[in-house]
Protein backbone atom coordinates (compact mmCIF):
# COMPACT_ATOMS: atom_id res chain seq x y z
CA UNK A 1 0.00 0.00 0.00
CA UNK A 2 1.15 3.17 -1.32
CA UNK A 3 2.67 5.77 1.74
CA UNK A 4 -0.02 8.24 0.62
CA UNK A 5 -0.69 9.38 4.63
CA UNK A 6 3.24 11.22 4.35
CA UNK A 7 2.90 14.63 3.79
CA UNK A 8 4.89 16.40 0.60
CA UNK A 9 7.67 17.80 0.96
CA UNK A 10 7.98 21.51 0.29
CA UNK A 11 10.62 22.35 -2.23
CA UNK A 12 12.94 24.93 -3.83
CA UNK A 13 16.22 26.28 -1.97
CA UNK A 14 16.21 29.44 0.43
CA UNK A 15 17.91 32.62 -0.70
CA UNK A 16 21.38 33.31 -2.32
CA UNK A 17 24.42 33.57 0.36
CA UNK A 18 23.37 30.08 1.52
CA UNK A 19 24.13 26.31 1.10
CA UNK A 20 22.80 23.12 2.15
CA UNK A 21 26.11 21.12 2.98
CA UNK A 22 27.37 17.87 4.23
CA UNK A 23 27.15 17.60 7.72
CA UNK A 24 30.99 16.48 8.70
CA UNK A 25 30.48 14.21 11.07
CA UNK A 26 28.11 12.38 8.84
CA UNK A 27 30.89 11.91 6.30
CA UNK A 28 33.65 10.44 8.76
CA UNK A 29 30.90 8.22 9.48
CA UNK A 30 30.13 6.84 5.91
CA UNK A 31 31.75 3.68 4.57
CA UNK A 32 31.99 4.22 0.69
CA UNK A 33 32.79 0.12 0.99
CA UNK A 34 29.51 -0.41 1.41
CA UNK A 35 26.82 -1.58 -1.13
CA UNK A 36 24.43 -4.05 -2.37
CA UNK A 37 25.24 -7.96 -2.46
CA UNK A 38 22.96 -8.16 -5.69
CA UNK A 39 21.07 -5.71 -7.56
CA UNK A 40 18.05 -6.85 -9.69
CA UNK A 41 16.87 -5.11 -12.85
CA UNK A 42 14.57 -2.41 -10.78
CA UNK A 43 17.11 -0.93 -8.08
CA UNK A 44 18.42 2.67 -8.05
CA UNK A 45 21.46 3.06 -5.70
CA UNK A 46 22.16 5.91 -3.70
CA UNK A 47 25.55 5.93 -2.83
CA UNK A 48 26.90 9.29 -3.03
CA UNK A 49 26.42 12.81 -0.91
CA UNK A 50 22.53 14.17 -1.96
CA UNK A 51 23.00 16.60 -4.55
CA UNK A 52 25.99 17.80 -6.99
CA UNK A 53 28.90 16.18 -6.46
CA UNK A 54 32.03 18.64 -7.55
CA UNK A 55 34.54 15.22 -7.10
CA UNK A 56 32.24 13.40 -9.69
CA UNK A 57 30.28 15.57 -11.63
CA UNK A 58 27.62 13.88 -10.88
CA UNK A 59 25.63 13.02 -7.41
CA UNK A 60 22.49 11.58 -6.50
CA UNK A 61 20.27 14.40 -7.67
CA UNK A 62 16.29 14.85 -8.54
CA UNK A 63 16.39 14.98 -11.81
CA UNK A 64 18.74 11.67 -12.27
CA UNK A 65 16.47 9.94 -10.18
CA UNK A 66 13.62 11.36 -11.86
CA UNK A 67 14.83 9.69 -15.28
CA UNK A 68 15.35 6.86 -13.22
CA UNK A 69 12.28 6.20 -12.21
CA UNK A 70 10.22 7.29 -15.57
CA UNK A 71 12.48 4.34 -17.29
CA UNK A 72 10.94 2.07 -14.63
CA UNK A 73 7.18 2.58 -16.46
CA UNK A 74 5.54 2.08 -12.72
CA UNK A 75 7.05 -1.23 -12.09
CA UNK A 76 7.74 -1.89 -7.92
CA UNK A 77 11.76 -0.24 -7.36
CA UNK A 78 14.17 -1.58 -4.47
CA UNK A 79 16.08 2.04 -3.83
CA UNK A 80 19.68 1.08 -1.99
CA UNK A 81 20.90 3.57 0.34
CA UNK A 82 24.58 4.06 1.31
CA UNK A 83 24.85 8.01 1.98
CA UNK A 84 26.13 10.56 4.25
CA UNK A 85 23.48 13.00 3.16
CA UNK A 86 24.20 16.24 1.34
CA UNK A 87 21.60 18.90 0.14
CA UNK A 88 18.16 19.19 2.39
CA UNK A 89 16.96 20.83 -0.57
CA UNK A 90 17.60 17.90 -3.21
CA UNK A 91 16.76 15.58 -0.28
CA UNK A 92 13.62 16.97 0.10
CA UNK A 93 12.36 16.86 -3.70
CA UNK A 94 14.02 13.48 -4.20
CA UNK A 95 11.59 12.39 -1.48
CA UNK A 96 9.00 13.63 -3.37
CA UNK A 97 9.87 11.93 -6.81
CA UNK A 98 9.67 8.42 -4.34
CA UNK A 99 6.47 9.48 -2.68
CA UNK A 100 4.51 10.18 -5.80
CA UNK A 101 5.78 7.26 -7.42
CA UNK A 102 3.12 4.74 -8.79
CA UNK A 103 5.21 1.63 -7.79
CA UNK A 104 6.07 0.06 -4.82
CA UNK A 105 8.72 1.23 -3.31
CA UNK A 106 11.13 -0.51 -1.27
CA UNK A 107 14.33 1.22 0.29
CA UNK A 108 17.53 -0.77 2.27
CA UNK A 109 19.64 1.11 4.07
CA UNK A 110 23.17 -0.71 3.95
CA UNK A 111 25.55 1.76 5.63
CA UNK A 112 24.28 5.07 6.52
CA UNK A 113 20.87 7.41 5.59
CA UNK A 114 22.40 10.30 7.08
CA UNK A 115 20.72 13.92 7.02
CA UNK A 116 18.97 14.19 3.46
CA UNK A 117 19.55 10.31 2.59
CA UNK A 118 17.76 9.78 5.73
CA UNK A 119 14.16 11.62 4.60
CA UNK A 120 14.64 10.52 1.13
CA UNK A 121 14.41 6.79 2.68
CA UNK A 122 11.02 8.03 4.66
CA UNK A 123 9.42 8.02 1.56
CA UNK A 124 9.90 3.89 1.38
CA UNK A 125 6.19 1.78 1.17
CA UNK A 126 8.53 -0.92 3.02
CA UNK A 127 11.99 0.55 4.36
CA UNK A 128 14.47 -2.19 5.53
CA UNK A 129 17.27 -1.96 7.46
CA UNK A 130 20.85 -3.59 7.98
CA UNK A 131 21.31 -4.34 11.76
CA UNK A 132 24.97 -2.28 11.47
CA UNK A 133 23.46 0.28 9.65
CA UNK A 134 22.42 3.59 10.90
CA UNK A 135 20.29 6.65 10.16
CA UNK A 136 20.66 10.16 11.33
CA UNK A 137 18.31 13.21 11.67
CA UNK A 138 19.26 16.38 12.47
CA UNK A 139 18.43 20.06 11.44
CA UNK A 140 19.07 21.79 8.03
CA UNK A 141 22.82 21.86 8.64
CA UNK A 142 23.76 24.98 6.19
CA UNK A 143 26.65 27.67 5.60
CA UNK A 144 25.36 31.65 5.62
CA UNK A 145 26.77 34.33 4.85
CA UNK A 146 25.69 37.78 6.34
CA UNK A 147 25.48 40.28 9.09
CA UNK A 148 23.49 39.64 12.60
CA UNK A 149 19.71 40.60 10.87
CA UNK A 150 20.29 38.31 7.58
CA UNK A 151 21.48 35.17 10.07
CA UNK A 152 18.16 35.96 11.95
CA UNK A 153 15.97 36.43 8.85
CA UNK A 154 17.70 32.80 7.74
CA UNK A 155 16.91 31.21 11.34
CA UNK A 156 13.11 31.84 10.55
CA UNK A 157 13.85 30.76 6.64
CA UNK A 158 14.62 27.31 8.21
CA UNK A 159 12.17 26.97 10.25
CA UNK A 160 9.75 25.69 8.13
CA UNK A 161 11.75 22.83 6.54
CA UNK A 162 12.68 21.88 9.92
CA UNK A 163 9.40 21.53 10.55
CA UNK A 164 8.77 19.97 7.15
CA UNK A 165 11.04 17.14 7.91
CA UNK A 166 9.87 16.46 11.77
CA UNK A 167 6.36 16.12 10.14
CA UNK A 168 7.78 13.40 7.63
CA UNK A 169 9.12 11.30 10.82
CA UNK A 170 6.24 11.73 12.94
CA UNK A 171 4.08 10.58 10.34
CA UNK A 172 6.43 8.07 9.11
CA UNK A 173 6.88 6.68 13.01
CA UNK A 174 3.74 7.56 14.76
CA UNK A 175 5.53 9.51 16.85
CA UNK A 176 4.73 12.42 18.93
CA UNK A 177 6.00 15.62 16.91
CA UNK A 178 8.05 17.24 20.02
CA UNK A 179 9.47 13.90 20.23
CA UNK A 180 10.79 13.78 17.05
CA UNK A 181 11.86 18.05 16.99
CA UNK A 182 13.87 16.77 20.26
CA UNK A 183 15.55 14.22 18.01
CA UNK A 184 16.02 16.39 15.34
CA UNK A 185 17.72 19.35 17.50
CA UNK A 186 19.99 17.03 19.42
CA UNK A 187 21.69 15.33 15.96
CA UNK A 188 20.33 11.38 16.54
CA UNK A 189 21.91 8.74 15.25
CA UNK A 190 19.68 5.79 15.31
CA UNK A 191 20.86 2.16 14.85
CA UNK A 192 18.89 -0.71 12.87
CA UNK A 193 17.33 -2.52 15.54
CA UNK A 194 16.34 0.89 17.55
CA UNK A 195 14.72 2.05 13.99
CA UNK A 196 12.51 -0.43 13.51
CA UNK A 197 11.61 -0.81 17.58
CA UNK A 198 11.05 3.30 16.90
CA UNK A 199 9.09 2.90 13.42
CA UNK A 200 12.00 4.73 11.18
CA UNK A 201 12.06 1.45 9.60
CA UNK A 202 9.48 -1.96 8.80
CA UNK A 203 12.25 -4.72 9.59
CA UNK A 204 15.84 -5.63 9.75
CA UNK A 205 17.80 -6.66 6.66
CA UNK A 206 19.40 -10.30 6.23
CA UNK A 207 22.99 -9.89 6.88
CA UNK A 208 23.85 -10.86 3.35
CA UNK A 209 22.05 -8.40 1.95
CA UNK A 210 25.27 -5.95 1.95
CA UNK A 211 29.06 -6.56 1.23
CA UNK A 212 32.31 -4.58 1.24
CA UNK A 213 33.48 -3.19 -1.94
CA UNK A 214 36.89 -2.02 -3.16
CA UNK A 215 38.94 -0.53 -0.58
CA UNK A 216 41.19 1.63 -2.49
CA UNK A 217 38.99 3.48 -4.55
CA UNK A 218 36.52 3.83 -1.48
CA UNK A 219 39.10 5.46 0.53
CA UNK A 220 40.24 7.50 -2.09
CA UNK A 221 36.51 8.59 -2.46
CA UNK A 222 35.65 9.50 0.98
CA UNK A 223 39.15 11.20 1.15
CA UNK A 224 38.08 13.41 -1.93
CA UNK A 225 34.65 14.50 0.30
CA UNK A 226 36.99 15.18 3.08
CA UNK A 227 38.46 17.99 1.49
CA UNK A 228 35.86 19.22 0.18
CA UNK A 229 34.39 19.66 3.85
CA UNK A 230 37.63 20.81 4.61
CA UNK A 231 37.10 24.02 2.06
CA UNK A 232 33.55 24.43 3.20
CA UNK A 233 34.80 24.74 6.95
CA UNK A 234 38.23 27.09 5.31
CA UNK A 235 35.11 29.28 4.46
CA UNK A 236 35.33 28.67 0.59
CA UNK A 237 32.17 29.32 -1.20
CA UNK A 238 30.81 26.40 -3.77
CA UNK A 239 31.62 28.04 -7.05
CA UNK A 240 35.38 28.81 -5.77
CA UNK A 241 35.50 24.82 -4.11
CA UNK A 242 34.23 23.85 -7.44
CA UNK A 243 37.36 25.18 -9.34
CA UNK A 244 39.85 24.24 -6.90
CA UNK A 245 38.86 20.73 -7.19
CA UNK A 246 39.06 20.27 -10.95
CA UNK A 247 42.28 22.19 -10.93
CA UNK A 248 43.75 20.01 -8.10
CA UNK A 249 42.01 16.48 -10.08
CA UNK A 250 43.22 17.59 -13.28
CA UNK A 251 47.19 18.42 -11.36
CA UNK A 252 47.02 14.63 -9.80
CA UNK A 253 45.67 12.38 -12.44
CA UNK A 254 46.44 9.45 -10.86
CA UNK A 255 46.57 10.05 -6.84
CA UNK A 256 43.11 9.68 -6.25
CA UNK A 257 43.96 5.86 -7.07
CA UNK A 258 47.07 5.23 -6.22
CA UNK A 259 47.00 4.73 -2.08
CA UNK A 260 44.21 3.39 0.01
CA UNK A 261 45.16 6.07 2.85
CA UNK A 262 43.54 9.92 2.70
CA UNK A 263 46.73 11.48 2.51
CA UNK A 264 48.01 10.21 -0.53
CA UNK A 265 45.68 12.36 -2.33
CA UNK A 266 47.58 15.36 -1.27
CA UNK A 267 51.13 14.39 -0.42
CA UNK A 268 53.89 13.88 -3.11
CA UNK A 269 53.55 16.38 -5.69
CA UNK A 270 53.81 20.51 -5.43
CA UNK A 271 50.47 20.30 -7.84
CA UNK A 272 48.13 19.31 -4.95
CA UNK A 273 48.74 22.52 -3.33
CA UNK A 274 49.65 24.78 -5.86
CA UNK A 275 46.44 26.17 -7.52
CA UNK A 276 47.82 28.36 -10.41
CA UNK A 277 44.88 31.67 -11.42
CA UNK A 278 43.66 31.76 -8.16
CA UNK A 279 44.21 34.85 -5.32
CA UNK A 280 46.58 34.25 -2.14
CA UNK A 281 43.27 34.51 0.09
CA UNK A 282 42.15 31.55 -1.94
CA UNK A 283 45.07 29.69 -2.05
CA UNK A 284 45.57 30.28 1.51
CA UNK A 285 42.35 28.64 2.31
CA UNK A 286 43.05 25.80 -0.01
CA UNK A 287 46.03 24.80 1.97
CA UNK A 288 44.71 25.67 5.36
CA UNK A 289 41.83 23.19 4.45
CA UNK A 290 44.64 20.12 3.26
CA UNK A 291 46.72 20.87 6.40
CA UNK A 292 43.72 20.22 8.68
CA UNK A 293 42.47 17.51 6.90
CA UNK A 294 45.95 15.62 6.65
CA UNK A 295 47.99 17.04 10.00
CA UNK A 296 45.03 17.79 12.32
CA UNK A 297 41.79 15.60 10.74
CA UNK A 298 39.57 16.79 14.02
CA UNK A 299 39.71 20.42 13.17
CA UNK A 300 37.85 20.25 10.54
CA UNK A 301 34.69 20.55 13.21
CA UNK A 302 35.92 23.92 14.54
CA UNK A 303 33.67 26.47 14.01
CA UNK A 304 30.82 24.02 13.34
CA UNK A 305 26.82 24.98 13.32
CA UNK A 306 24.41 23.58 13.31
CA UNK A 307 20.85 25.58 12.42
Amino acid sequence: MKNRHLPAAPEGAVRSGVRSELSPLALERWNARVFAASDDANTISIFDPIGYDPWTGDGVTAKRISAALRSLNGADVTVSVNSPGGDMFEGLAIYNLFREYEGQVTMKVLGVAASAASVITMAGDEVQIARSAFLMIHNAWVVAVGNRNDLRDMADTLEPFDRAMADIYAARTGQDIKAIQKLLDDETWVGGSDAVAQGFADDLLASDAAKSGDKTKASARMALHRIDAALISAGLSRAERRSLINEFKSGMPSAAGSDDTPGAVVSGTPSATDQPGHSPTQQASFEAALFSLVVAPSSIHTGETHA
